[in-house]
């Protein structure tokens, strides 16, 4: 039986909608039949679309009274309630045009509310299966781990539960970081979207301009300070749009400089261009541009490193100590840069797409696909489990964070890497799993000024300070007489509220609390500090809703003269605030409903206020540390105006409080986080292997043809040839010489010059990444590219990228003979990215980037996993579609793939092996017929980002050559700062099967770097090159 008040409360919300619609739109007078029936229409057309979830992606700012009444239908009336009320608007129909309007308004809010169930349904089925994968994954990995000993799976059992309710805040065998001058260490630290900079920072400016701005340049500064430091770079994005101030675009700005300091020590913005220099591009239409701004920020670090070394380093490259990435899309150029450098990486989320997802999904305004369009989620989630596989260490603000956001995400398992952690700190092998350790630093706070105010502002109280006989004869602060002119009394202690007009801050519930309960009325006043405003209409629903509903609490309860609600204040005068509330013996308030961090807490604490504070979120781990406050459910107004009472009245309480919070303030300051955050950062380089990368010195000039300088130049990069093609040496002397012979040997062939392969001659680089082309196509290919170079062969270097095997490629170009020869090329990049050899070498291999790519390989540990994983997903007790091939090697393991047979998705496969804690690259080649497993920071492109660094080679010097389709990894090759040539008709579709499709992937088509060549002939290539005038 529906509830009568029910049905009256919505078919009076269903009125107000159209009266809200005619009252807006409709014309009287004289506006005629005609001017009405449009003005309805349009009604109808705005709410259909509203109801669609199209009116957020207008970006309309004004409040809607209209979308209000809607989202309380949907929100509070169950679909059954709704079909009735149709059923009854039907049986009544009359000719009136408000009923069929009703009619027609009534059924489309019904399928929205329908819609709304499905979408919830949907995400429920999604939550459901992908925590059944988990478990599984853990089951799997925790039956591959078994052999621990009984000590430690018992030890490993204990702290289960353990791991999640408690995480220290320094690990056991983790030393606090000394203040040594002797380490000079370098810093990388990256946020790239959003406007950074030193002074006069434009928080609130958009939405990518908020405290993660701030936060990331007082890092900068922080660490800068620290003895140990000798320079901080913090990467962003330059930005020379009109639309911003030209401060944006300088590509170096110093943040501070130690006044003892010497040569580049410091801390330092750097500007990387990358995307369109005069457009400002807000972060969820960046990621186009993400690996054009890898490339330059692996240029910026690798000149730095070379003249860091020879400030500090004796000559040597100075790397960087650590790679830190704040939020996914940095993360994602950390990530890289440390697969090139071989340098521990660090990220911090500041937010997560899992987390928004959820949140989108549960509104239930858009599905699925709508969010992903808007927000660019899919690529944002996959670029952090990409952070998540690279990192070492993840820094959050909370234990809720790690538990309830992180890990939602398939390469975090709280129990997995608990267990993994202890395997390892006893020296037992993980079997190739890997977990990033979760650590918990909260952001710190500059408390210098807070010291000076306070020590100004140490005696006398508010009345000494506003009275008529006040002592002091400073004026006080603009934003107190703004505050107190709302107060019949002044003078009584102020509750101070500071947040965003946001619903999720809760500050209607605090309002409630205030108004119901008349001791607290009596005893304080309330102040409400929820942003800035100049009209209510112009603010955005959600604020508007807010701001309306606190008006009208304020009239129910008649709290005028004990209530402040100021328009307007400016950033610097919220200390000001702050101290109102302390000379009141007033009580801080966040209010919550979930509070991830809550810096206004920190900040609260500094001007000595007693806090009260939601128990959900990053409070509990505040309040822990400064002992200074009372927990509440945000839910409960009776709690949160009990706590409030209780810190008003007892004055012991508030002044034990008080002292507890500036005794332990320093808990959060600055060099309280640096030096808890190097510290953490020196205990997982424990663990990471050594750089032994070097980079080569750019000759001056570019040596000439001869071989006159053959012995000065060539003997530096390939003394070590190997033993093979010389024999056995008697001397260092007779080695010299039998190298210089063989090279001798190699450059004349019947009375012509060869190309002599030389580091540091080459110029340009041509790279040949055709994929899925036939034995025929891609031999002629090689050849025309060669041709092309032709009198230019010693300065530019021929480099093939490919995914078949070192012993496919021979055999390949042995059948060619006459065409190509091994000797023509100066590296051969096979199997996916996963094998580097020299041909000049007798097709050595390039040791130093094995031991680039060998870190978190899980080598065999994989092999069997993923066929395991492919029966899975197939769904058969005999898994005759997958097998493992012939062309396997140290670091990649090829799968065939039955031809007809319903692929493995790369997605699902990836999210299973991640589950377990294995960390690889999955790459489909050969025109998916086959899968090649390789490690995670092996891959074509990084494979070119480690040569052109090895080599010092600009990457805007290289030209890669593909085709119009690829492999699963074509994408990557697309975008960066080198330039491109597509061959038109030179391989098969390679991913056209759905299943092969990368989510979401967007290519930067910039056609200063791209040429399309209209076939594979000499002359197409030539004139493609003439686009970049090369040729």
């Amino acid at each position: 039986m529906v509830n009568m008040g029910e049905n009256e409360w919505l078919n009076g919300y269903l009125e107000a909608i159209l009266d809200v619609g005619s009252g807006k739109n409709g014309k009287r007078g004289d506006a005629g039949e005609s001017g009405r029936k449009s003005g309805r229409k349009k009604v109808d057309d705005e709410i259909y679309e509203m109801m669609m979830g199209m009116e957020e992606d207008k970006g309309e700012k004004v409040f809607s009274p209209r979308k209000y009444f809607v989202e309380e239908v949907v929100n509070s009336f169950d679909e059954a309630d709704l079909h009735r009320t149709w059923i009854k608007v039907i049986a009544t129909r009359n000719s009136r045009l408000r009923n069929n309007r009703l009619e027609n308004m009534c059924w489309r809010i019904w399928h929205l509310a329908r819609r709304k169930k499905q979408i919830a349904w949907d995400a429920a089925q999604k939550l459901a299966k992908w925590r059944f994968e988990r478990e599984k994954g853990r089951n799997d990995a925790a039956q591959d781990l078994s052999e621990l000993s009984e000590g430690d799976k018992d030890k490993g059992d204990s702290n289960k539960t353990d791991a999640i309710t408690r995480i220290s805040r320094i690990h056991s065998d983790t030393q606090i970081w000394p203040d040594d001058k002797s380490r000079q260490l370098y810093i990388v630290l990256i946020s790239l979207h959003g406007l950074v900079r030193g002074e006069n920072m434009e928080l609130g400016r958009d939405s990518d301009t908020g405290g993660q701005v701030k936060y990331v340049v007082e890092l900068a500064r922080a660490l800068a300070n620290m003895e140990s430091v000798h320079r901080v770079d913090l990467l962003t994005r330059q930005i020379t749009s009109p639309d911003v101030d030209s401060t944006y675009g300088e590509p170096i700005e110093m943040l501070s400089c130690p006044s003892d300091g010497f040569g580049t020590c410091g801390a330092y913005i750097v500007r990387i261009p990358c995307g369109p220099p005069q457009k400002y591009i807000p972060k969820e239409s960046l990621w186009p541009y993400v690996p054009e701004f890898i490339d330059g920020a692996l240029g910026h670090i690798v000149n730095m490193a070379r003249a860091l070394g020879e400030q500090v380093n004796g000559g040597k490259a100075a790397w960087p100590y650590v790679i830190h990435g704040h939020y996914a899309d940095a993360g994602e150029v950390a990530a890289r840069l440390s697969a090139v450098l071989n340098v521990p990486t660090v990220i911090t989320g500041h937010s997560l797409g899992r987390n928004k997802l959820e949140q989108l999904v549960k509104q239930g305004r858009l599905s699925r696909e709508d969010i992903n369009a808007t927000f660019k989620i899919t690529r944002r989630i996959e670029a952090e489990e990409l952070g998540l596989d690279c990192a070492e260490m993840v820094v959050t603000s909370t234990r809720q964070e790690i538990e309830e956001q992180w890990g939602l995400y398939d390469g975090f398992d709280i129990q997995l890497e608990r267990k993994l952690r202890i395997r390892r700190r006893r020296g037992v092998s993980c079997l190739g799993r890997c977990m990033p350790r979760m650590v918990v630093i909260p952001p710190g706070m500059d408390f210098s000024s807070v010291v000076e105010q306070a020590s100004l502002d140490s005696d006398g109280d508010l009345k000494s300070m506003i009275g008529s006989d006040r002592i002091h004869k400073r004026p006080i602060p603009q934003i107190w007489s703004e505050i107190m002119r709302f107060f019949t009394n002044p003078h009584k202690p102020m509750i101070l509220a500071l947040s965003r007009p946001d619903p999720k801050k809760n500050v209607t519930t605090l309002l409630k609390a205030f108004g119901e309960c008349q001791p607290l009325r009596e005893l304080a006043n309330l102040t409400l500090i929820l942003g800035n405003r100049d009209d209510i209409d112009d603010m955005s629903s959600s604020s508007s809703s807010v701001l309306t509903t606190v008006l009208m609490l304020i009239d129910k309860y008649d709290l005028y003269g004990q209530v402040a609600y100021p328009k307007h204040h400016k950033q610097p005068q919220v200390p000001e605030i702050y101290r109102l509330a302390a000379k009141t013996k007033g009580v801080f308030i966040n209010p919550a409903l979930v509070e991830p961090f809550g810096l206004t807490l920190i900040e609260a604490a500094a001007y000595g206020l007693p806090i009260v504070a939601t128990k959900n979120g990053g409070p509990v781990d505040i309040l822990k540390a400064l002992s200074n406050g009372v927990l509440v459910d945000p839910h409960d107004q009776k709690a949160i105006s009990d706590a409030l009472l209780k810190l008003v009245a007892d004055k012991n309480l508030w002044q034990d409080c008080r002292k507890n919070g500036l005794k332990n303030i320093h808990k959060f300051s600055w060099p309280e986080h640096c030096r808890n955050y190097l510290s953490y950062v020196e205990h997982c380089r424990k663990y990471h292997p050594n750089n032994h990368l070097s980079v080569m010195s750019i000759p001056e000039e570019p040596p000439s043809e001869s071989l006159l300088g053959i012995e000065d130049l060539s003997l530096k990069f390939s003394f070590d040839v190997d033993v093979k093609a010389i024999g056995k040496l008697d001397s260092a002397a007779n080695h010299q010489q039998k190298i210089i012979d063989i090279l001798l040997q190699k450059t004349t062939c019947n009375g012509k010059s060869v190309n002599i392969y030389g580091p540091g001659r080459r110029q340009w680089l041509y790279v040949i990444a055709v994929d899925g082309s036939t034995c025929e196509t891609l031999p002629t290919i090689i050849k025309n590219v060669m041709q092309v170079s032709g009198s230019k062969s010693g300065q530019i270097g021929i480099v093939l990228l490919t995914g078949l095997s070192l012993e496919e490629t021979k055999e390949m170009l042995g059948s060619y003979f006459s065409q190509v020869k091994l000797e023509d090329f100066d590296v051969l990049v096979c199997s996916s990215g996963s094998e580097v050899c020299y041909p000049w070498r007798d097709l050595v291999a390039d040791e130093g980037y094995e031991s680039h790519i060998e870190y978190r390989w899980p080598g065999e540990n994989v092999k069997s996993m993923v066929m395991r994983l492919a029966k899975i997903e197939n769904n058969t007790t005999e898994n005759d579609d997958m097998k493992l091939s012939q062309y396997c090697s140290r670091c990649c393991y090829s799968y065939s793939v039955k031809q007809g047979a319903k692929t493995v998705k790369m997605e699902d496969l990836r999210q299973r092996l991640r589950m377990r804690g294995l960390r690889c690259n999955l790459v489909y080649t050969h025109a998916a017929s086959r899968l090649n497993v390789v490690p995670l920071f092996a891959s074509r492109i990084q494979a070119l980002r480690y040569l052109s660094v090895k080599w010092s080679i600009d990457l805007s010097k290289v030209i890669i050559f593909m085709g119009e389709r690829g492999d699963t990894d074509y994408e990557e090759l697309l975008g960066g700062l080198h330039k491109t040539v597509i061959l038109r008709d030179s391989e098969k579709n390679v991913n056209s099967d759905d299943g092969l499709k990368k989510d979401d992937i967007v290519i930067s088509q910039d056609s200063m770097k791209v040429a399309l060549a209209q076939g594979f002939g000499v002359d197409d290539i030539s004139k493609a090159l003439g686009c970049f005038g090369i040729i």
